[in-house]
């Protein structure tokens, strides 16, 4: 009986920092076998559904279900080998103490500028910009091999090497600017706030948000892809048309040319109250998708093999199919979602502040990652937000993962009220096709990571509407 009783006692008789550190690792082990155990079952299904199921067969034809499931084997394989060494990695710099070393590391490039230990802010900025680094360069192999070799291989990738490099240069400068201002005002927000810090905070974050959500379409994403106003003509007369029947704000239409990253397709708004843009990518929009553009003149000679490739790149949605897809978009601003969403993350922002003020005090806390002097208050945020709040965090997720099911299921619902459901039916299809997605799935796996309903689920929710 006491040998059985020995490693409950072992553990208890653990300094709290060895049971917080060796707490944070175990967890982080449990959630990654997880979601292996859950990827492991989903590839299962890519590797045996080799056939489409008798009830996708108006849906789907043979070629493209093998060409989706070929793509998703792949995704899911890089997905395994790239969870893995981002598992392993993780666990190595925790173990070898790869934070305090870089905090230490900080330090001493900071001192080097002429800013002491109490100039705590600077050597916060000078480490989040060396892990940054270190994570961009980490993970630039990985990002490569997914661009060039496995979005290459399925035809999405439409980047070229160069363009590559410059996008990453360019993502992590424009990252840095925004990053490095925000976290030295927060970090002065918590010196200076008093016992009611968290509020302080709390409402800078809020702040941050709100105006990176407003200028982010004007002026970040811009420098990365490059917007044209919908031309006038009938399908923008027909958004316009839409939307002011339902009071939707809109005060302009762009296209965005996403085409010259990938060939995935997408829409979205954005915007605040009575300020709206719809942004389509055009890649949703058969007029002005680059696969299909017809070939110059002078090139009638050309032979059938590249004709027929042509044809079968075909993409994007006829006008009616592009509308019945905003309808869905905007039907998620008419029934609230965007605002449920706002006030949820608030809520939790909050929660996890107010929690932060409660535990940042806990030198344990410190010392289970190596911090046995200091208790800078970056280290504190990390350490709290990312290790700390873990599970808390990957329940949230969960229940924030079928809320969204919920709101998908809502906004096609609306879209069926303005007399889309036959075009929305089509249109997801299309874009089923078009992305290469995958129509069937392993129940857990779907129920844990399907922010939005399978395709099946959708189109039966559309059937009645559409049959009528």
């Amino acid at each position: 009986r006491g040998a059985m009783a020995l490693p409950g006692e072992l553990w208890t008789e653990l300094p709290a920092e060895q049971r917080i550190f060796c707490s944070v690792l175990l967890f982080s082990w449990a959630v990654y076998l997880w979601e292996a155990f859950l990827a492991h079952r989903q590839r299962r299904v890519y590797r045996t559904t080799t056939h489409v199921p008798q009830e996708l067969g108006q849906i789907m034809d043979s070629e493209t279900f093998e060409k989706s499931r070929l793509y998703q084997l792949d995704k899911s394989t890089f997905s395994f080998w790239s969870g893995l060494y981002s598992e392993v990695e993780g666990t190595m710099i925790l173990l070898c103490g790869g934070i305090p070393f870089l905090w230490n590391l900080s330090g001493q490039i900071s001192g080097g500028g002429g800013f002491g230990p109490e100039y705590e802010i600077v050597q916060s900025l000078v480490f989040l910009l060396l892990a940054t680094l270190f994570s961009a360069v980490t993970g630039l192999p990985w990002s490569l091999y997914n661009t060039f070799v496995i979005e290459e291989k399925h035809g999405f990738n439409q980047q070229t090497l160069g363009f590559f490099f410059k996008d990453a240069i360019k993502k992590f400068v424009v990252t840095q600017c925004i990053l490095l201002p925000v976290t030295s005002l927060l970090l002065y927000i918590i010196k200076i706030g008093g016992d009611y810090f968290f509020i302080y905070a709390w409402l800078f974050t809020l702040v941050v948000s709100l105006v990176l959500v407003t200028i982010y379409a004007d002026y970040i994403a811009p420098l990365f892809d490059k917007f044209i106003p919908l031309p006038e003509g009938e399908l923008k007369q027909q958004i316009e048309t839409m939307a002011k029947s339902i009071d939707f704000p809109l005060t302009k239409v762009y296209v965005v040319e996403g085409s010259k990253r990938s060939s995935h397709s997408n829409a979205y708004f954005y915007g605040f109250f009575k300020n709206k843009r719809i942004v389509l990518f055009d890649t949703l929009l058969e007029d002005y998708s680059a696969l299909n553009k017809e070939p110059a003149e002078g090139e009638d000679g050309e032979n059938e093999d590249t004709k027929s490739k042509t044809k079968n790149k075909k993409q994007g949605c006829k006008n009616e199919e592009v509308l019945a897809v905003l309808g869905h978009e905007l039907g998620h601003w008419k029934l609230g979602h965007t605002v449920k969403n706002i006030i949820i993350s608030q809520m939790n922002s909050f929660l996890c502040f107010f929690l932060f003020a409660v535990l940042i005090g806990r030198k344990e806390l410190f010392a289970a990652f190596g911090f046995y002097d200091t208790q800078p208050t970056l280290i504190g945020l990390m350490i709290i937000f990312q290790f700390i709040f873990s599970p808390y965090n990957e329940v949230l997720s969960f229940c924030l993962t079928v809320l969204s099911r919920r709101f998908e299921f809502q906004a096609d619902a609306f879209a069926k009220e303005l007399g889309k459901a036959k075009d929305l039916y089509s249109a997801l299809i299309k874009l089923n096709k078009d992305n290469l997605g995958f129509p069937v799935s392993d129940w857990i796996f779907s129920m844990w990571h399907y922010s939005h309903p399978p395709l099946l689920e959708r189109l039966q929710a559309l059937k009645v509407a559409k049959q009528e």
